[in-house]
């Protein structure tokens, strides 16, 4: 089965288990904009909680706030978005499909990385034990070919992208023979800037301006109340805050289910330090960040850091957390030192003086910013993608499960009487009402005991507890783990220690 088959699996399947919905389904959808049905949004609010406890728990500087959507619209001039926050836009004159320029260069790109990994597969299967990858990277003749190209269009890019030069950028599309992917074509138009903001009007006074935006990010709303945290929290740098809330883009092409949408989910910590000891800062977050990542468990081989090509306008250094989704390594989450920009231009056009001062150097400064932003939908893509497996099992039975890391399991524990006659589904009762204040538990009664493991598989249950007959006499229970299906006879009185050693949140966070 290909990746894209796979994917395409675990579409149908967040649809058919209550992870995700089309957004105004019944009236035929709205593009790009989706819905959290009662299992995803449980698995989203657990993801939310471990990334912040691990931000503000285990982060005595680190503290949080949620500020609005709607904000000031010069907040957005100060910040560059009005001006500078475009993406390249193409369109197929054929299909009538639009594109962003910048990723159909980037696609292209990836299709000549693909090329070069089924060449060194194919020089891995003729040579065997004795293949030398970096000998014959640098010697083959059709990888180094493959290379050059490769080298030629992303130069050729990253100067069209720093130079701003939209006419060059609509010319290596036509010069790698790139087509549109509806019709075949190559029949492009112009390439020009599309800003990504939505608009909308606040107040109905006639003549008057009205005109604010649904902010794109969540930082703004972080830089215009650094000023209240810092004094009223006491806080000394470096410090941080964090904040997780809603965004929105109007995306030239969102597309990939709920990897790039319009409203969507950020995840922020912007942390506050001295001039000059940001690159070191830098690097320390990224390690930080990247642990935080692979303490999941969902392979730490998904995981890779992709430096920017084009620094963004506020910037001096910039990475992403890649991660490795059926469709290829993509964006999860962006590192950037963002230097003095924000918090200067914001103290510029607002008037007020923003500036911290520093006991021990004796002196005012604008503190300079290290940003960490993950996309929680991606967070949730990813964690989904890396878990979805379809099993054959030795019986010959097949299996779909979803080996959730089992402290972002949606339900910890399904709670199953054997039968629903002989006392059987009262005692499953009185365990569910020992274990529900502490644990999100699933009774359920109905079909055989096989089909009800296999809807509990299907949603990423860790754990089943069987209630049966020897139950009422010796009150102990079956316990199964979902990705071994082994099964243990235990006292009921040991569930609510094996659940939370199991499935706490402290077990994420300690790897941390």
């Amino acid at each position: 089965m290909t990746q894209e088959e796979v994917f395409k699996n675990l579409t149908a399947h967040c649809k058919e288990y209550g992870f995700v919905f089309q957004s105004s389904e019944i009236y035929d959808g709205l593009s790009a904009v989706y819905d959290y049905g009662q299992n995803g949004v449980e698995l989203k609010n657990n993801i939310k909680r471990y990334w912040w406890e691990a931000m503000t728990r285990l982060h005595e500087n680190i503290v949080g706030i949620d500020s609005a959507i709607f904000m000031h619209p010069r907040i957005w001039e100060a910040s560059g978005h009005v001006a500078a926050f475009n993406d390249p836009l193409i369109d197929n004159r054929d299909s009538k499909k639009r594109y962003r320029a910048d990723v159909l260069i980037e696609e292209y790109l990836a299709k000549l990385e693909d090329k070069i990994k089924k060449e060194v597969e194919k020089g891995r299967k003729k040579f065997g034990d004795s293949f030398d990858e970096a000998q014959f990277l640098a010697t083959n003749p059709n990888v180094l070919r493959t290379q050059a190209k490769w080298d030629e269009v992303h130069n050729r890019m990253v100067k069209a992208l720093n130079d701003n030069d939209l006419n060059e950028m609509r010319q290596i599309i036509i010069d790698s023979d790139i087509v549109c992917p509806i019709s075949g074509t190559k029949n492009w138009t112009e390439v020009r800037k599309f800003n990504l903001m939505f608009s909308t009007q606040l107040g109905n006074i006639s003549g008057e301006d009205g005109t604010i935006y649904l902010r794109p990010e969540t930082a703004q709303g972080i830089f215009v109340n650094y000023l209240n945290v810092q004094k009223t929290g006491r806080m000394k740098i470096p410090f941080g805050i964090a904040q997780i809330g809603k965004a929105f883009r109007n995306e030239i092409v969102a597309r990939q289910f709920i990897f790039r949408m319009r409203e969507f989910e950020q995840m922020e910590m912007q942390f506050f330090i001295q001039p000059g000891t940001e690159l070191d800062w830098f690097a320390k977050w990224k390690e930080t960040r990247l642990k935080w990542h692979k303490a999941m468990g969902l392979g730490d081989e998904k995981y890779r850091f992709h430096d920017h090509d084009k620094l963004a306008h506020y910037a001096n250094a910039a990475t992403d957390i890649e991660f490795e989704f059926p469709f290829g390594f993509k964006e999860l989450e962006g590192i950037h030192s963002r230097t003095d920009f924000d918090l200067g231009n914001h103290q510029k056009y607002s008037g007020r003086k923003i500036q911290y001062f520093d006991p021990e150097r004796n002196e005012n400064y604008t503190p300079y910013v290290i940003e960490t932003s993950i996309g929680l939908d991606r967070c949730f893509l990813a964690v989904l993608s890396s878990s979805y497996h379809e099993e054959k099992l030795e019986n010959g039975e097949e299996r779909v499960v979803l080996s959730i890391p089992a402290a972002l399991a949606p339900v910890k524990a399904a709670i199953l009487p054997l039968v629903k006659k002989d006392g059987l589904p009262e005692k499953a009762r009185e365990i569910m009402d020992i274990l529900k204040f502490d644990f999100n538990c699933q009774y359920d009664e109905k079909d055989s005991i096989g089909k009800r493991y296999r809807r509990q598989d299907a949603i990423g249950t860790p754990f089943c507890i069987t209630i049966d007959h020897d139950t009422l006499n010796d009150n102990c229970v079956t316990i199964r783990e979902r990705d071994s299906m082994k099964q243990d006879r235990i006292a009921i009185d040991r569930l609510h220690e094996i659940l939370q050693s199991q499935t706490s949140m402290t077990s994420l966070l300690v790897k941390n």
